[in-house]
């Protein structure tokens, strides 16, 4: 019973180090201020977490007062996917509209001003970029917070937002390892499974990964996803062949060389809480070499965090999981936490002048513009418009409670502007030519634009669409997700995201503020 003769305080604040929880409340509760003292090392913020910046970082503050170098995680990807600014939407395009440009000192410059951000409100440790290449088109969880589907494309991006971001004392953290582009089932529902050949996955998927590491990625987050030339029964998350044997190996072996944190994926996300549950799941992670759990998204209690600390104690103690293995992830979290404390928060923000502007002029630049037919003229909307958004279902990465599209910027522009949202239960419930019928009498004479997200991935949104521009060919075309061939005979604009500065750059060109500028880009 050697492994019952350890310090078993040691053991218990090594535990409750490698948890990465979530809560809620705009205010620390009781039970993780206490936690902090007792070993935990990091919290993951969400938006239920942020009312203000001036809130966040009294938030952060009363955590960081209990321990000095906590990691303070969020999910900040800008674009579509944002804490930050979750109620109103983000300040800053996505990835995709990035990539579409495809100038890295804007993307370092971006990452930059986010960081700043990040860091003014003490927020330390970023879950992002996103490096995975979307060579899915149909993929439902990656998408526009991909930066394209070229690997070299996505490699000198993600190279260029973890200086950026790093360079204002931010941790950046590279996810999903080892590529989440080439799937077409969403992790938090299921375990999706890439069939990939390893030539394949080198010449792809570990292209920006390796980019990654090159510039220094504090930390990777591993992907719920099944490779099996990796290993043909355990998803990479829980997987030694794909964490330590690949993302850890020496390059010249081989492997990528990561000596940084690693940090799973949420872990009560279906693909790994149905088949595994999240306590044997927590043990798996951290054996096959994982140093970090990220859990709290869903389950943000203090039940789940004893719950996966003692789940953790037990396996040492019942030999499933190396007391070793524990103390070596234990350390790598409490060294970056070591590394923010010296290099980030409100104190280093103060250095970097602000970028004021830097994310509308980004999304301005990402418009792609497809002029109706054969012209090259566009006629503006000089009145109250009508903006119809086909809506799909929320991506949970997403969530639905950021709003999107261009009604809000349109109506701001154009005064009387209406708009409303159609979904595929409305398609169901009156058919595509009953739901245009209702658009249409209630558009009235106004100008109709219809705004769609990933036309190509909904049969229903590409017919509705299709029959609404019969009845109103000079309807406008707002494609706010992965743009593919823009439908014949209408204006179209590709914005490469939903963020609030995509909306709002795409509603300047509709009311004729520099739509010349972009016609036929």
């Amino acid at each position: 019973m050697t492994t019952l003769a350890h310090d078993s305080a040691t053991l218990t604040r090594d535990a409750l180090t490698v948890l990465q929880p979530g809560f809620t409340g705009t205010t620390a509760p009781d039970w993780v201020l206490r936690r902090l003292g007792e070993g935990l090392a990091s919290v993951g913020l969400f938006g239920r977490n942020i009312a203000t910046p001036e809130q966040l970082a009294a938030l952060t503050a009363q955590l960081r007062a209990e321990r000095a170098d906590v990691l303070v995680a969020i999910d900040e990807e800008g674009g579509d996917v944002t804490r930050l600014e979750v109620r109103t939407g983000s300040s800053f395009p996505g990835n995709l509209a990035l990539g579409a440009v495809d100038d890295p000192e804007l993307t370092r410059a971006v990452a930059r001003e986010l960081g700043r951000r990040l860091a003014e409100c003490g927020v330390n440790l970023n879950w992002a970029p996103s490096a995975d290449v979307n060579s899915n088109p149909d993929n439902p969880v990656i998408g526009v917070r991909s930066f394209g589907a070229e690997p070299g494309l996505v490699a000198r991006h993600t190279a260029a937002y973890i200086e950026g971001l790093q360079g204002a004392g931010v941790a950046a953290c590279t996810k999903h390892f080892p590529g989440h582009g080439d799937t077409a089932v969403d992790s938090h529902h299921a375990l999706p499974r890439i069939d990939a050949g390893l030539d394949t996955l080198t010449a792809r998927e570990l292209v920006p990964f390796r980019a990654a590491v090159a510039a220094g990625t504090k930390a990777v987050m591993s992907a719920h996803i099944l490779l099996p030339v990796l290993d043909p029964d355990l998803p990479a998350t829980l997987s030694p062949a794909a964490l330590h044997g690949l993302l850890r190996r020496p390059v010249a072996d081989g492997g990528l060389g990561f000596d940084g944190m690693i940090v799973t994926d949420g872990m009560e996300m279906r693909a790994i809480a149905d088949a595994y549950g999240i306590e044997h799941g927590s043990v798996l992670a951290i054996a096959a070499g994982a140093d970090a759990i990220c859990v709290g998204g869903g389950l943000a209690d203090e039940d789940t965090v004893l719950r996966l600390r003692d789940a953790l104690v037990t396996a040492v103690i019942e030999g499933r999981l190396a007391e070793e293995r524990l103390a070596e992830a234990a350390a790598r979290v409490r060294a970056l936490g070591e590394w923010t404390r010296r290099s980030g928060g409100p104190r280093a923000a103060h250095g970097i002048e602000p970028a004021a502007g830097v994310g509308l002029a980004a999304a301005r630049r990402a418009l792609r513009i497809t002029p109706a037919g054969t012209s090259s003229s566009y006629e503006p909307v000089t009145g109250p418009a009508y903006v119809a958004a086909f809506t799909p279902a929320a991506n949970i990465a997403v969530g639905d409670e950021t709003p999107w599209g261009v009604g809000a910027e349109l109506a701001r522009l154009r005064p009387g502007t209406g708009a409303a949202t159609y979904g595929r239960q409305d398609a169901d419930a009156l058919g595509v030519h009953g739901l245009i019928e209702n658009m249409l009498d209630t558009a009235g004479d106004r100008r109709i634009v219809a705004v769609v997200r990933d036309v190509h991935r909904h049969p229903w949104m590409a017919d509705a669409l299709d029959a609404l521009l019969t009845a109103r060919p000079e309807t406008v075309v707002v494609e706010m997700g992965v743009p593919q061939a823009p439908p014949a005979g209408a204006l179209h604009i590709a914005t490469h995201g939903a963020a609030r500065v995509c909306g709002r750059a795409a509603a300047e060109v509709i009311v004729g503020n520099g739509a010349g500028d972009h016609l036929g880009d």
